[in-house]
């Protein structure tokens, strides 16, 4: 068996990047105090408790999740834009694409009772087609509970990202994810994982938020999740990261509709979030 990697929260970025190119993800100890994981819980909780749990053997019988979480929750907006994260998210994800960009928001609660999830790639999004050449994912799941072998604890096989993708791994093989409330798990598209099963009585909570290329579509849609009326309020680096920006030259501009020689032409989305409004028709136009 192959334990996973722990990391001290002061960290690198580069030392994170090296961690997840070897093992498939990592674990950054402690990078969130206990007051921050109580303004977390105090968000998130409402949206929890009013939620049905899964209806199938995927998402959990016994397992509760929820999205929207940038619109919902101030606290996870300072999650996804966490400088170690992102820095890290950044680099690794460098080689493939001109950006990252947020790919989804959850929270997951998982249950007494609930069995484990199939080990799963998370590129599987996409289907098969995209070449494994390609790293696809930067993903995230912080604690907001203890993660034990018990209560659920987030399973991963440390190496499969190397694996031809038809080998299934041996129990041995199988490690528990565990970490301490407020330590979150750091881990790529590739690799084999899987919720585990909770024999507890307790709940096991965690956030994901995970990101992926500027040049492939996002999971979670952002612009209905969190659309424009919100997103303003939040900060420009946000909005970036959510993908309310261009990816490349051109991938993203909107125009509006409306009488021929009105609304906007072409134009990159910042522009919904200009304190002004004119036809796009001048220099910052594509």
């Amino acid at each position: 068996m192959s334990d996973l990697l722990h990391l001290p929260a002061n960290t690198t970025p580069d030392a994170i990047c090296d961690a997840i190119a070897e093992h498939g993800g990592v674990i950054i100890d402690d990078l969130l105090d206990i007051e921050t994981l109580t303004t977390l819980e105090a968000e998130l909780r409402p949206y929890l408790e009013a939620c049905a749990s899964g209806t199938n053997a995927f998402a959990g019988f016994r397992t509760k999740r929820i999205g929207a979480l940038i619109a919902r929750s101030p606290t996870s907006r300072r999650l996804a834009t966490h400088p170690l994260v992102t820095s890290a998210s950044s680099q690794y994800l460098a080689p493939y694409c001109d950006h990252h960009q947020l790919h989804f928001s959850q929270a997951v609660a998982i249950g007494q009772g609930e069995g484990a999830q199939m080990l799963h790639r998370d590129r599987g999004v996409w289907g098969s087609t995209l070449t494994r050449a390609v790293e696809t994912q930067f993903s995230t799941i912080w604690a907001l509970t203890d993660f034990t072998h018990e209560n659920g604890a987030t399973r991963i096989v440390p190496g499969s990202h190397r694996w031809e993708k038809d080998r299934q791994p041996t129990d041995d093989e199988i490690v528990s994810a565990e970490m301490r409330a407020g330590s979150v798990l750091l881990y790529n598209g590739t690799v084999l994982h899987g919720g585990g099963e909770n024999t507890t009585i307790h709940e096991r909570v965690g956030v994901l938020l995970h990101y992926t290329l500027n040049w492939l579509r996002q999971e979670e849609n952002q612009y209905l999740s969190c659309p424009p009326e919100i997103a303003k309020g939040l900060d420009p680096e946000l909005r970036a990261l959510m993908g309310y920006t261009l990816g490349g030259p051109v991938l993203g501009f909107y125009s509006t509709p409306g009488a021929p020689g009105q609304g906007v032409e072409l134009a990159p989305p910042e522009r919904l979030f200009e304190t002004t409004t004119t036809s796009d028709t001048g220099p910052d136009a594509i």
